[in-house]
This record gives structure tokens, C-alpha cells and sequence, in this order.
């Protein structure tokens, strides 16, 4: 058995490698060289999924089977020719037995059928009657994370900023704003359902109804699907942070708080990672092995990932370029031997 956390860049991809101890570490890299990677996932079929961007010649997705050798995909993600929205990248990949989706900028989600072969727009919530009056969030007009029902695979839950999560109960034919109890940050006077920027969900692995948001306005939960939300920050820093994880086994959850949306850096420059045993009632600190002194990187939203280890292995990575990873489910972390560029996205993959 070997852990591979792919690490996605502002110039390309790193292959970090480990075997099931996750202490001792090789690198590999870059790959893509010199293009933004912005998002990675694993098909139920085996298959990896790769987006990168690129001034030059603009978004693309790959897929491989070994993480070596690597083809373009030519029916990916695209806007009709001729339409008045660009794609400029795709932030995120999930992928399902029945379905896999793509969020991208400008916001939109794409479905694919054939195993991420070819995608098609999915037009109840990219042309959503409110579409016209949608606006972009610091980091872009963004559909950056999707989750899927695992037991009713048509109920779909989309997160855009600065928009607000959306939620299809039929396939993605019709979608409603659900975002209830969550402080609004731009008011639109006349669609009171949008101005909300979410920065992340993670949902429960036993119940798909309770879901964790990490929001530009606060730490939130829901019980009921997104019907509702309530705060959970007690023990927080800060209720201002960009990603959130969860262990699946043992349903502990992960978050980097930052210090407020005008400043966007760790509190009090101590790098921090917060955890939650309790279903986010309460948070405390895991920093043994993290820089508490004078540290002022910030963590994106895609770049904290958690794999299906016992015990859960945990990686993050920071704007500077460093990566740390812990072996224990955040009790202790190390510094990968590397500074890598910009990290914009981390996930990890176990493979026997």
C-alpha cells in the first residue's frame, strides 16, 4: 500500500509519495510544468482526472491511469461557442458511480456520463433565473465545490462564490438557494436568495443530510440538507478561513482559521489547524510540528485533504509554497522537503 498526494501549483504538479507509515516522503514534479493545476480527482473506475489553466492556451483536463502518462481530454468542460461566458478554469472534480461534475469559472457545472470522456453543461443551475444578477467573490464568479448524495444520487448540492450553495433534489433539472441562517455579505435588493460566499462543504459519510460550511461570514452547520444553518465557532480563532475536511471513519473535521477577510493570514502568525471531534460543538488547535512564530501564509480552499487511512493521514499547503503533512489525523505534523510554488490544491489518494 502507498499513499500519493498530488499537489496541484500555480506552475504545475508535485507527485508526493509515501508508503502506508506516511513519514518518509518522495517528490516528484513538476508535471505540467508551468501551467496553474487547479483541481484533481479519482473515477470509481481507477481513472485520475486533471485540470490545469493556462494564459496562453486557456483551461484543459487530462486523465491517466498512472499519474505518468497523461492524454488530453478533447470533449472537456466548454461554453458554447459564441456564448457570452468564458471558462477560465475548472475548480473542482467529483466524481460518482453514476456521474462525475465539473465546477468551473465563470461559474458553471458541467456532467459527464462516460467516465470524464465528454461533458455536457448542466443548464437548470447555469442558466438559473437569478443567473443574470450572480457576481464574483475576491478569488473570481466561481462553482467551486460540488457534493452528491451518495444513497439518492440525484440530490446534488453546488457551492459558488459569491453566490451561495445551491441544492438539485431531481439531477440538476431544477435548483434552489439554500442558505438560510447564514449571513448574507452582499445584499441583492431584489433576489434576496444570492450575495452569499461560501469557501467550502464537506458532508457527513453517514448522514447526507448534515453538512459543515466554511463561509466567508462564518464556520455554519446544517442538519437538514441546507434547509438551515447554524454557527459552530466555539473554540475558533477566527470565524474567517477558506477549506474544510473530513476524516470519513471517524467524521473528525479539519479547518484553517485566518485572521478576518481583510487580512486573509494565520491569527497572530501562528500556523494553525483546527480540528473538530464533535461534529464542530467545539474546535481546538493542532499545531505540534506547524510554525508558530511569524508565519503568515494563508491556505486556499482546495488545499487541505484528508486521506481513508486508520489513522487518517491530513496534508495542507500553503500561499509560500510549503506542505505539511501528519500521519496521525493532526496530532503531529512535518514539513515536506520542498518549497514548492503557490499551492492551489491538495488531494491524496491511497493505492495498494
Amino acid at each position: 500500500m502507498r499513499v500519493v498526494t498530488l499537489i496541484g501549483t500555480e506552475k504545475g504538479a508535485f507527485l508526493c509519495r509515501s508508503n502506508g507509515d506516511r513519514r518518509n516522503w518522495t517528490i516528484e514534479g513538476p508535471i505540467f510544468k508551468g501551467w496553474r493545476v487547479t483541481a484533481s480527482a479519482r473515477t470509481p473506475g481507477g481513472r485520475y482526472l486533471l485540470a490545469t489553466a493556462s494564459q496562453v492556451y486557456g483551461p484543459a483536463l487530462h486523465v491517466s491511469t498512472d499519474l505518468e502518462n497523461w492524454k488530453q481530454i478533447e470533449r472537456g468542460p466548454a461554453y458554447p461557442e459564441g456564448s457570452d461566458r468564458k471558462l477560465n478554469q475548472i475548480w473542482t472534480l467529483t466524481c460518482t458511480p453514476e456521474r462525475h461534475y465539473a465546477g468551473v469559472d465563470v461559474a458553471g457545472l458541467f456532467a459527464s456520463a462516460d467516465d470524464g470522456e465528454s461533458w455536457e453543461p448542466v443548464p437548470g443551475l447555469n442558466d438559473h433565473p437569478t443567473r443574470e444578477s450572480w457576481f464574483p467573490g475576491g478569488g473570481g464568479l466561481c462553482a467551486h465545490v460540488v457534493l452528491v448524495d451518495p444513497r439518492k444520487p440525484e440530490r446534488i448540492w453546488c457551492g459558488i462564490s459569491a453566490v451561495g450553495v445551491w441544492r438539485s433534489d431531481d439531477g440538476g433539472a431544477t435548483w434552489q438557494a439554500k442558505n438560510q441562517g447564514v449571513r448574507c455579505v452582499i445584499e441583492d435588493e431584489k433576489i434576496p436568495e444570492i450575495g452569499y460566499c461560501v469557501h467550502g462543504l464537506v458532508q457527513d459519510p453517514d448522514d447526507a443530510d448534515v453538512i459543515y460550511r466554511q463561509d466567508h461570514a462564518g464556520m455554519y452547520r446544517s442538519r437538514n440538507a441546507g434547509d438551515t444553518w447554524e454557527k459552530i465557532e466555539d473554540g475558533l480563532p477566527s470565524w474567517f478561513g477558506f477549506p474544510i475536511a473530513i476524516d470519513r471513519r471517524t467524521k473528525t473535521l479539519f479547518s484553517v482559521p485566518m485572521e478576518s477577510d481583510e487580512y486573509r493570514m494565520p491569527v497572530d502568525g501562528r500556523f494553525a489547524v483546527y480540528c473538530s471531534r464533535n461534529g464542530g460543538d467545539s474546535w481546538e488547535p493542532l499545531t505540534d510540528g506547524l510554525p508558530q512564530e511569524r508565519n503568515y501564509a494563508g491556505v486556499l480552499r482546495g488545499a487541505l485533504a484528508v486521506d481513508t487511512l486508520d489513522p487518517a493521514g491530513v496534508a495542507v499547503g500553503s500561499t509560500q509554497g510549503d506542505v505539511f503533512v501528519s500521519a496521525d489525523g493532526g496530532a503531529a505534523w512535518q514539513r515536506l522537503p520542498c518549497r514548492l510554488p503557490r499551492v492551489l490544491t491538495v488531494e491524496t489518494y491511497v493505492e495498494e
